[in-house]
Order: structure tokens, then sequence, then C-alpha cells
């Protein structure tokens, strides 16, 4: 009996080793950083990385916080595809429409400080605008016949978008000969931009609906009417030097512009390619609210932090607390998609309506080149993508959030 059994020993040894291996290998350790499971996170890195292979988009950089600490930080791809050199985490990106959040910031800085109520109609500070034109149909231009506004434009209305504006990117004939006036046609300065879209018809009455828009190129002008600077000098002044946002402006300095991210686009035969045409990287001089800065994940993050932190920042208050809870309230009704709009962000109020992972108040927004970036102060997090896309898609809006949502195992 002890011959057989000892007989038997090695392969009884055999398969003890291989069920051993087995457990181990069927039993993969998932750490958790801040709430986030590794494991989860490699599915949104997957995610990434199949978008550039399949030619989708060139590179990336992500970056995700919570309480206060960075849980990922990840750069993926190509910065250029046409040179091909890899993307970076300092890579400078052109943030498009993710300026306009800092520009309500900034707008607001100066509320605090009592220049304005936000009840104020705008003309009592810019007289031009007096006896705005509404036009009846859309789709005849600027030859279309048109009405008096029933009232006047107000400071609130131009910092949630419902001023009657629009941005020139709804494909109507009025929006196309908007767009072309506004952004094709040449302008000096923030008060020539302005005042050429204030030359054209509104699309609709004040106050009554919410239409993407201008409108942050107006706050730009105010800012400059109100602190006597130039919007360039007060962003540099109030908040980059404060959130030390070094690598955020309306132009790259020669220095750094080896870092910048052309824009890429697909081509007539389907591939993903550097775009013929690319706005310029210097000697920009129409400091816009609408458009216009370049900045860093990083750099971006440092901003989003301020506003999860109640406005402060280094030891600096640069917003009260409560002037963050007016700017990330639903402040239009059910003008905004089924959810809320704040002053400068888009704001989550329905989780169950928005048919995605989120949560009740948090806000957001993006940028035409494919920015994107949520704050979510219920979890106490914050998350960026960027990359360099046109034209633009809500598709890596919706995608991102979902992936990082996810990846959330522990609350806090």
């Amino acid at each position: 009996m002890k011959k057989l059994l000892y007989s038997r020993f090695p392969l009884l040894l055999l398969l003890f080793s291989f069920v051993i291996t087995f457990a181990q290998s069927s039993t993969v350790s998932d750490e958790v950083i801040s709430g986030f499971s590794e494991i989860r996170l490699d599915r949104y890195s997957k995610f990434l990385n199949t978008e550039i292979e399949e030619g989708r988009i060139p590179g990336a950089v992500s970056y995700i916080y919570r309480n206060g600490q960075p849980v990922h930080k990840q750069a993926y791809g190509y910065s250029s595809l046409e040179a091909k050199e890899p993307m970076q985490e300092d890579k400078i990106f052109h943030i498009m429409s993710m300026t306009k959040p800092i520009i309500s910031a900034a707008f607001l800085m100066l509320y605090e400080e009592g220049h304005f109520f936000l009840s104020d109609p705008v003309s009592k500070y810019l007289p031009q605008f007096k006896d705005f034109k509404v036009a009846l149909d859309v789709n005849k231009g600027l030859d279309g016949d048109t009405e008096p506004a029933k009232s006047e434009i107000t400071i609130h209305q131009l910092l949630t978008h419902t001023a009657g504006f629009t941005h020139g990117i709804e494909g109507t004939t009025l929006d196309n000969e908007i767009a072309q006036a506004i952004y094709f046609e040449p302008q000096s300065s923030i008060e020539s931009r302005v005042n050429t879209l204030i030359s054209l018809p509104l699309i609709g009455h004040p106050g009554e609906q919410w239409h993407y828009s201008a409108s942050p190129d107006v706050l730009s002008l105010l800012i400059e009417h109100f602190s006597g600077m130039t919007t360039a000098e007060f962003l540099q002044i109030r908040i980059f030097d404060p959130l030390e946002m070094n690598d955020t402006g309306y132009n790259i300095p020669i220095d750094n512009q080896d870092r910048w991210v052309p824009v890429h686009n697909i081509n007539e035969e389907g591939t993903l390619v550097n775009s013929e045409e690319q706005l310029p990287i210097e000697g920009n001089m129409v400091y816009g609210g609408t458009h216009g800065l370049f900045s860093t994940a990083d750099d971006y993050m440092k901003f989003c932090l301020m506003m999860l932190n109640g406005g402060k920042a280094n030891g600096k208050q640069l917003l009260s607390p409560k002037t963050i809870e007016i700017m990330t309230i639903n402040q239009v009704g059910d003008l905004y998609y089924g959810q809320g709009f704040g002053l400068g962000f888009g704001v989550t109020t329905d989780v169950a309506n928005s048919k995605a992972l989120g949560s009740k108040g948090a806000f957001y927004w993006s940028g035409a080149y494919s920015t994107y970036f949520f704050i979510d102060p219920t979890e106490d997090l914050i998350a960026i993508l960027m990359t360099q896309v046109q034209p633009y898609s809500n598709y890596y809006g919706r995608k991102f959030p979902q992936f990082v949502y996810q990846a959330l195992v522990d609350k806090n």
C-alpha cells in the first residue's frame, strides 16, 4: 500500500501545484486608490488605446482626481500624427469652449466686487446694447424679416445663454452668416467682435430660450469695461497667477510652442490626419470669452480644484463658496434639454433623465476640439479628457464619464 502511495506522489504533487497556480491566476490583485479600482480604470485605458489604434483620435491626456489627490494621470498615443510625436502630459491644447467657464468665473469676481447686479440690463454699461431685432425665420438669414425684441438683454441672460444670441454653429442660414461675420471676417479686438455680433439679428427673444451662443464674448468685453484691463491681463492677474496656471493663455510663448498639439480630422479617404488649417498659436489679440485659450490638463485641473474647493486655492480665496453655489445650480428652468444650466456650466439636475452614470449637482463643459471635463461635488471628483479632433462630437463627452464612474467602487 505504501509503495502504491509513494508511486503516485509525483502525480498528486503535480495536480496540487496545478490547483494552486490556477487559483492564483484567477485571483488578480485589484488595488483600490481613493475609491477607484485599478482593474476598472484599465478598461478606460484600453478604450482610449483602441480609439487611437483604430484611427479615431491621435492621442489623449486623461486626469482623474478624487479627494483632491490624483487617481489617474496618463498620456496616450500621439500629439501629432504627422510628426509621430508621442503624447506627453504637459502638452498644450486649444481648449476652445472650455474658455467659457474660466471667463464666467473671472466675470463673477467682478460681481463680488459690486460692479453690477445680475439682473442689470447690459445697456447700463454698454450703451450699444439697445434696439435689438429678432429674426422671424432663421432659415432666411440676414434678408429675412425681423421684429423688435420684447425686452432688453440682461447680464444674467449672457451668463446663461438665454439672451437670444447664437454661436453660428447650428447650420441655419442665419447661423452661417453670423459665424462668417464674427469669426471669419477680420476683427481687431473683442469690442470689434461684439459690435459685429450685436449688429446682427437675434435668433429669439431675450429670456425665452436656451441657445448656445457667443454671449461670453460680451462677458469678456464687460470684464475690460469694469476692470480697466484687457481680459488677458485680468485672467493672468486674477486666475492664472494665483492658481499657478503657467501654461494657460491666449498665445503660446515661443519657448513652449513645441508642446502645442495640432488639431486633427478625418480626410476624404477616411484617414485621421493633421488638419490642413490650424488656428494661430501666437499673435492673437481678440481676447474672447467664447474660445481662444490654450491650456494643459494639469493647468485646467488647478482651475477645477479651485471650483470644487469653494473658490479657494494656494491659500487664496478667489471666489466665495456662495458665488460658486449659484454658478453651479440650475438657472434656466426647463430650457436646457431636461437638465440644468448655471452661470457658465452645464449642471446635472436629474440623473435618471440623463440616461447615464453621474451625480445630481455635477457640473461640466467641453470644447470644440474634443476637450472635456466634469466636476462632481458629491463624489469629490474631477475628471478631464483632452484630445484634438474636429469636428466636435459629444461621443467622448458621454463615453469618458461612463468609464470614469464605472471604475469608482468605494463611496466617500
